[in-house]
């Protein structure tokens, strides 16, 4: 029988984080998870509420709790993660920061790209950027999460890891709306904007990237890993298997040299080498495997 673990998990509201939840209940653990209270948590999870930037409030919401693992859910910048360092030395003995395959914003490169091309100890960390500013965070999502990994991977205090997520597909909860952008091109035949040149991109399937976070928080690794199904998708095909549930629908595309395009389009390659997750003990699935049904759950056509 595996080690009963006592998790914290901060965030985990919706989509991915609930999952990842109902994964670690059931497989025996104890969780509880931490945010401001927007949400209540699942039935048999404590609930802790404190706002995750004011490192009093995390302090005095935690108290004497100690746990075995923090999957940290919500860690978009340096500063978010220099409040963990500091409020969770000697209350953990394990990180798992859910970081994202926007690292590799830089790169370009027609081979899938490894864990190495963004090292977090490369990573010149600026707290005084203005990052409380919730514009400036989402313009520099990227820059964000690089530099979050960079602040918790230069830290000895606890055993931490950056689980880089590919772009993920799937549920009937997806929040983001871009298989939804797809599907309304598609049934009025409005042209969908795209690179003049459109690269193909890397992704994972909800429940197995909830599937693969819990089963991290169980290991002992260190450092950041990819998390995405094997093989590249195009924005083509994305459009193929969201016609499929658009009567005569068929999707039509607009390249462009500038300007804004379409969700789920790139003009640069970047996609996640997951050799080091399967060196690891964890093989992900085919992305084509699992693409008609990710669809028809987020399109309301499941079974």
């Amino acid at each position: 029988m595996e080690k009963v673990l006592d998790v914290l998990v901060i965030g985990g509201n919706r989509y991915v984080g609930k999952r990842l939840i109902a994964r670690l209940l059931a497989g025996g653990h104890r969780v509880t998870v931490l945010n401001r209270g927007s949400s209540p948590p699942p039935a048999g999870v404590e609930h802790l509420r404190a706002d995750r930037d004011d490192e009093r409030s995390l302090t005095e919401a935690l108290g004497s709790r100690v746990f075995d693992v923090v999957v940290d859910q919500v860690c978009y910048t340096p500063r978010q993660a220099a409040i963990a360092r500091r409020v969770f030395t000697g209350r953990t003995r394990r990180y798992v920061m859910t970081s994202t395959v926007e690292v590799y914003e830089y790169e370009d490169s027609r081979a899938l790209v490894r864990e190495e091309c963004a090292d977090p100890s490369t990573v010149a960390v600026d707290l005084d950027l203005p990052w409380d500013d919730p514009a400036f965070v989402e313009a520099h999502y990227g820059e964000g999460k690089r530099q979050a990994e960079a602040v918790l991977a230069a830290g000895p205090e606890f055993g931490s890891t950056m689980v880089r997520v590919a772009h993920v597909l799937g549920g009937d909860d997806d929040f983001t709306g871009r298989l939804a952008h797809y599907a309304e091109r598609i049934r009025t035949g409005e042209p969908i904007a795209v690179p003049a040149v459109n690269r193909p991109a890397t992704y994972v399937y909800v429940e197995e990237i909830a599937r693969f976070l819990a089963w991290a928080a169980g290991e002992d690794f260190t450092g950041p890993v990819n998390a995405a199904s094997r093989g590249t998708l195009s924005t083509e095909e994305l459009c193929v298997a969201v016609a499929a549930h658009v009567p005569g629908g068929r999707a039509e595309f607009r390249p462009v040299e500038v300007g804004e395009v379409s969700p789920f389009s790139f003009r640069r390659s970047y996609g996640m080498d997951s050799t080091r997750a399967a060196r690891l003990g964890f093989t992900f699935s085919e992305a084509r495997q699992w693409l008609p049904r990710a669809v028809a759950e987020t399109l309301g056509k499941g079974d």
